[in-house]
């Protein structure tokens, strides 16, 4: 059922019976600024002009960038600049200079993707290392999203067609794997699976197993790692471990559970005597970082995982030369999302999607099995 505007506190009428503003589009100055005059014939009372103006204005341009705009000048009333909580008032006349909307476009790139499966809702892809999900700050390009992209413009399609959740830079994004975690990741392709993928991922439905080598010996075939994740208290990018009574930081503590089961050990691992173990990961909760942290808790860190404790493998140092750093056997975090089970977003099918381990993280395995002791 559509909403009658006056439903909305934030959206002025625009009917002609009913008229509340005079909207005049003035030529654009010469810096390429547009310049909007409002002038305000009817308003409700103790109206803020920021959030007359973001109604107005739609989400082509959002709050926050209008008050900065309005303290900034850009925008006057009655031809005296004013502070973003200035009342409107029947009569005034708002004169505003806005830079003009930018197409919010995602540049294609030709980046190979493994497409694990693919229909009208959906796709699954196999992630590689080293790419981000999405552009974000500091990463407009290079990310899954750009590589989506091309693959849409080489199958006649456009990604701007994708569904989005208000987030232009990630269209079909339902969730994320770490820029070094490889694996199964789904985008919807829909709205319809867009919101039910959403649905399931809220509600726990969907089942992720991963797959780590981990630094040392796991003491369990099977467990359940039931520690609260939060914000580390002096690394901003890092996430730690803390206790419900959460001291001194239990407001950014969330609940996080993981069940691991463990599927090989290897020990005294060439010269270097080391031990590894394999294991399969099931998150409960999908906390940011969550596995790695957890991982790091138990002091075995998922090898390669720098950020974590954990060391990157090279062949010099199993041959005991720790003094060298040659033949780099994987040097990221050898963390794998190989399965994930869902209910397809239209039939409600039960699915369950796999994908190989990369070759860093099988030739790694290989290495360590042939110079060590399997348990």
């Amino acid at each position: 059922m559509d909403r009658d505007p006056q439903d909305n506190p934030d959206v002025e009428s625009t009917d002609s019976n009913s008229l509340d503003v005079v909207e005049t589009q003035l030529p654009a100055e010469e810096d390429g600024l547009e310049h909007l005059r409002l002038e305000v014939k009817r308003t409700r009372t103790n109206r803020r002009l920021d959030k007359y103006l973001s109604g107005r204005l739609g989400k082509d341009t959002s709050r926050n960038a209008l008050q900065r705009y309005i303290r900034e000048g850009n925008v006057t009333v009655n031809g005296k600049i004013v502070k973003p909580s200035y009342t409107i008032r029947i009569g005034d006349v708002i004169d505003m200079m806005l830079p003009p909307v930018k197409k919010q476009e995602i540049p294609a790139e030709d980046i190979p993707l493994e497409v694990v499966y693919e229909d009208d809702d959906l796709i699954a892809v196999n992630k590689q290392a080293d790419l981000i999900v999405h552009p974000a700050r500091g990463n407009w390009s290079g990310t899954l999203v750009n590589a989506l992209a091309w693959y849409f413009k080489m199958n006649w399609r456009d990604i701007s067609e994708m569904p989005t959740s208000g987030e232009a830079f990630r269209p079909g994004i339902v969730h994320r794997l770490d820029r070094d975690t490889t694996g199964i990741m789904l985008v919807a392709k829909s709205e319809l699976a867009l919101w039910r993928l959403g649905w399931q991922f809220e509600h726990r439905k969907i089942q992720k197993t991963y797959t780590a080598i981990c630094h040392g010996l796991f003491k369990l075939d099977e467990d359940i790692i039931d520690h609260p994740i939060g914000k580390h208290p002096k690394i901003r990018e890092k996430y730690a471990v803390h206790r419900k009574t959460g001291k001194p930081y239990p407001s950014t503590t969330k609940q996080a559970v993981t069940r691991y089961k463990v599927l090989q050990r290897i020990r005294n691992v060439g010269q270097s005597q080391a031990s590894f173990t394999l294991v399969e990961l099931y998150p409960k909760t999908g906390r940011t970082h969550q596995l790695r942290v957890h991982a790091s808790a138990m002091n075995h860190p998922i090898v390669g995982d720098k950020m974590y404790g954990g060391g990157p493998i090279y062949r010099s140092q199993l041959l005991g030369q720790n003094d060298r750093a040659e033949g780099p056997l994987i040097t990221r975090q050898a963390l794998h999302a190989h399965t994930i089970e869902f209910a397809h977003p239209r039939t409600n099918k039960p699915m369950k999607l796999e994908a190989p381990w990369p070759r860093d993280f099988t030739e790694t395995l290989e290495v360590l099995q042939t110079m060590g002791q399997q348990l």
